[in-house]
């Protein structure tokens, strides 16, 4: 059975989601398929395109042509200026590659960035980004974040919230919920059987017995023991700056880690253009590149599109592994 193509959504027409999609599609046209749910108005013509009616049209079309599921928005394509007459289309690109991929018409997402403000200005986005939005479409109270590549997988269990918030909404049941997500989305996405889950600590040294912080000691040490004697393969917590040398990646498939940056600055520090944003705990694969709309350089031919070619790459994986092709 040919597994179904990958849904790209065009992400902020302004920024350099299209340029990179373009850029993708020649990397990859020979090894997966996917398809851009967009405006073709507003691809930067760099590469050849072509309209399809149905997502099974992508297959043929995709050796020759970045196959387009047109949606039509509303304003034009400026480099670096958003419009807000485009942000209607943008959540609408988002909201048509979830259905299709309920409908199992896509493998996968992939979605390229978005803007929020702009989503704000011109449609009163009631969400802090991509990954609340989706869950919403899902139906999911939960999901997780991971960042990934071929070096290290990360975790942040509290996301974009301020440093001093991190202890009051750091709670065993959102450390648990992540770790039970992070351990499943392995399994099935990922094909891990048995994944190793290394935790860090919240405070430096891990606490240090207590001299540096009580959260390690009254939380997050009993919740490991409890979810170790069910079987998942945890350990730590560790101190987060001895936990992503060599030799210390070679002993887990994945870190998580209590904040946003304890997570996300070792993987960008090791592999700042192949990381890449999966989303676990939707009933669907999604995966985006690890970047913004970098609006100072949309339009100058010069983004690198090498983490969306990794997101499209890791999203054809995992529905490989997922359906067992």
């Amino acid at each position: 059975m040919t597994q179904a193509p990958i849904a790209l959504s065009a992400g902020e027409p302004a920024g350099i989601g299209l340029e990179i999609a373009e850029k993708a599609w020649h990397a990859l046209r020979q090894d997966l398929t996917f398809f851009l749910v967009g405006d073709p108005r507003h691809l930067p013509g760099h590469a050849p395109h072509q309209v399809i009616g149905d997502p099974s049209e992508a297959q043929s079309v995709m050796p020759q042509a970045l196959p387009v599921l047109p949606l039509a928005f509303e304003g034009d394509a400026t480099p670096g200026r958003p419009d807000p007459d485009n942000a209607a289309g943008v959540i609408d690109a988002i909201a048509c590659c979830v259905t299709l991929a309920l409908e199992s018409q896509a493998s996968a997402i992939c979605t390229a960035p978005i803007h929020k403000k702009a989503l704000k200005d011109g449609a009163n986005f009631a969400f802090p980004g991509h990954t609340e939005f989706l869950a919403h479409l899902a139906g999911v109270k939960r999901v997780v974040m991971m960042l990934a590549s071929d070096r290290l997988r990360v975790v942040p269990t509290t996301i974009h919230i301020p440093l001093r918030d991190v202890p009051a909404s750091l709670t065993e049941e959102l450390l648990e919920t992540t770790l039970r997500i992070t351990a499943k989305g392995l399994k099935d996405q990922f094909g891990l059987t048995n994944p190793r889950i290394a935790v860090a600590g919240l405070n430096p040294h891990a606490g240090e017995g207590g001299a540096m912080g009580q959260e390690e000691l009254e939380m997050i040490v009993p919740l490991l023991k409890r979810l170790s004697a069910e079987g998942m393969n945890l350990s730590g917590p560790y101190p987060a700056d001895t936990m992503f040398h060599d030799a210390a990646r070679a002993r887990y498939d994945v870190a998580v880690c209590m904040y946003h940056d304890q997570a996300l600055i070792p993987i960008k520090t090791l592999d700042f253009d192949n990381g890449v944003n999966v989303t676990l705990g939707l009933p669907f694969i999604r995966t985006s590149p690890d970047h913004g709309t970098a609006f100072d350089i949309a339009g100058t031919g010069t983004a690198n599109p090498s983490s969306l070619i990794e997101a499209l790459r890791i999203a054809d994986r995992m529905a490989r592994t997922r359906s067992g092709t």
